[in-house]
């Protein structure tokens, strides 16, 4: 009966009989973070007596203390109070990259919830939309301060993160975990990832060697800049062509691990959402207001933390914020590669770096564009070939639907390698900025002569 229901789970109107269909509105992100939830205990808040008050108090248990995450939250506090109070730089970025950890888990929870209203189509653009929402916001920061190689090289290391770090431990832990099972995994999905990245690739590689191809810096400014915008046009359009691919023409390829995961729980059972549709939507505005206030904190404080530090800005955006800001996701990848559930793992970690490299890369670039501000997809020599090494490499370990602890020890010794690649790199953020501008004069007259 409806009366045994709590009542805010009837905000939005009765919700008996959701279909498996709109739970397929989830995505792999949605499952991964799943992982890191915990169940919340509604007794004592079921005895309130105030109903509007009732409500209140469960969707902010729900949301507040419905992550294993939960106790990183006072950090969001503490980075507010140390940037008011006028605290050391360094502790204000630090506090305020943990406090994006379970900022970026609850997003994606709240996301899922408002997908079981809106159907699967529009709750698959949500979460195709918000998936690494913290990623562009950061980048949208560091873009209205001009700050281009810090957008660059944060998003580069959400590439490698994912394809790398995350995929090489999914791997490698799933592997040791299952040592005496063949762990098998849907390569069509795979596939479909793999082509987007090595697009990516090539439209990223293009700017480069456009560069280096003799011309003056100053005269292929211009035509650079004029490249990397019709190609991240062609990689929106591509991405859009590939969420039709998944959410309409060929969704069932992106269904089977879903559906499996049911039918071992018991086939049938029904999952309901533990707020109403207002609630989840004004949550998540909330939310991503925060992230933003956080967001400005890291772009702000990251190069005083890079000289407290002694570590290069370098490092500290392609290495330290992926890993911190994209903890939950991660755990959640490596916790369902040891239950032999790859599909999800790959899922996670290559929809994520697809989704960077041909989503919110181009969507920069846009942005400059709209902002007057002159960003291109030159991301210099290094940085492109870590890049394509980390591409080819994880499309070879993937070709043949099977998977090996050696596969993801080889990925995770790769990311070490870049790691360490880039924490002996000391070249300042300024010079790095005028070498990409291509105001630097004097090295083109040495390189001519």
């Amino acid at each position: 009966m409806a009366s045994s229901r709590e009542p805010w789970l009837l905000e939005n109107g009765n919700l008996k009989g959701l279909s498996k269909e709109i739970r397929h509105g989830r995505t792999a992100h949605n499952m991964s973070s799943s992982s890191l939830r915990k169940k919340s205990h509604l007794t004592l808040v079921s005895k309130v007596p105030c109903r509007k008050l009732r409500k209140f108090l469960a969707n902010l248990q729900e949301v507040i203390l419905g992550t294993k995450l939960s106790v990183l939250l006072p950090a969001i506090p503490l980075a507010i109070v140390a940037d008011c109070y006028g605290f050391a730089r360094p502790w204000v970025f630090a506090l305020s990259l943990l406090g994006l950890t379970p900022l970026a888990e609850r997003v994606s929870f709240l996301t899922e919830q408002i997908a079981y209203y809106t159907g699967p189509t529009v709750g698959g653009l949500l979460n195709a939309t918000c998936g690494n929402a913290t990623e562009l916001i950061i980048a949208i920061f560091a873009l209205s301060q001009r700050k281009i190689d810090v957008v660059k090289y944060s998003l580069l290391g959400s590439v490698l993160s994912n394809l790398l770090l995350v995929l090489g431990t999914s791997l490698f832990c799933g592997g040791i975990a299952n040592l005496r099972l063949e762990q098998k995994f849907d390569r069509r999905q795979a596939d479909v990832n793999s082509l987007l990245l090595l697009l990516a690739l090539l439209c990223h590689s293009l700017p480069m060697l456009f560069r280096m191809s003799g011309a003056s810096d100053a005269v292929m400014v211009d035509p650079i800049l004029q490249l990397s915008r019709a190609s991240s046009i062609v990689m929106l359009v591509a991405y859009l062509s590939s969420l039709i691919f998944q959410l309409f023409t060929h969704r069932q390829l992106f269904e089977a691990q879903e559906e499996s995961d049911n039918d071992e729980n018991g086939g049938g059972g029904e999952e309901e959402p533990v707020i109403g549709f207002w609630s989840g939507f004004i949550w998540l505005v909330g939310m991503t207001a925060v992230i933003s206030l956080l967001s400005e904190y890291v772009v702000q404080t990251i190069e005083d933390a890079s000289d407290s530090w002694g570590i290069s800005v370098s490092f500290i955006s392609i290495i330290l914020l992926p890993i911190v800001g994209n903890a939950a996701e991660h755990a959640g990848a490596i916790i369902f590669a040891f239950k032999n559930k790859l599909d999800i793992s790959l899922g996670v970690a290559l929809g994520s770096a697809t989704q960077i490299s041909m989503f919110v890369v181009p969507l920069c670039v846009i942005t400059a564009w709209i902002m007057g501000i002159k960003m291109d997809l030159n991301f210099n020599l290094l940085e492109t070939g870590s890049l394509a090494l980390s591409i080819i490499v994880v499309a070879f370990a993937l070709q043949d639907g099977t998977s090996h602890y050696m596969k993801g020890l080889v990925l995770l010794l790769l990311y070490i390698v870049i790691g360490a690649c880039f924490f002996v790199s000391k070249t300042p953020l300024n010079q790095l900025s005028t070498i990409n501008s291509g105001t630097k004069v004097a090295i083109d007259k040495n390189f001519r002569a």
